[in-house]
């Protein structure tokens, strides 16, 4: 498994991190699926990412790749030691955040619990 980098990711589409974070603990900020991934894929995972689940929609009005599609991504497309990993979701909606954080909170304890 692909440890963890010791770095901060923020994915956001329109927030800026003084909107969610009192202090910035020095947050790279990627501002849609496709950023989260080529920046994942060419830095290795975080240690820490706060996400935002919403992240627009395209010229036609279509929905883009979510936030939880970028959790999807990191489990079921990757190798990475997620058991580290520490997370906040600050996106405003309530059902994909819960999808997020349960989806994530099962993986990690998956992991734990197998290793």
């Amino acid at each position: 498994m692909k440890k963890l980098q010791t770095y901060n990711l923020f994915l956001d589409d329109l927030r800026t991190i003084d909107m969610v974070y009192d202090l910035n603990p020095g947050f790279v900020i990627v501002r849609s699926y496709a950023a989260f991934v080529k920046y994942i894929e060419e830095n290795g995972c975080p240690n820490f990412i706060s996400f935002d689940n919403d992240l627009g929609e395209d010229e036609n009005g279509d929905l883009l790749p979510d936030g939880y599609a970028c959790v999807k991504w990191l489990i079921y497309e990757n190798n990475f030691d997620l058991r580290g990993l520490k997370f906040n979701v600050h996106s405003a909606n309530p059902v994909a955040s819960k999808q997020i954080r349960t989806l994530l909170n099962n993986y990690i304890r998956h992991l734990k619990l197998n290793d």
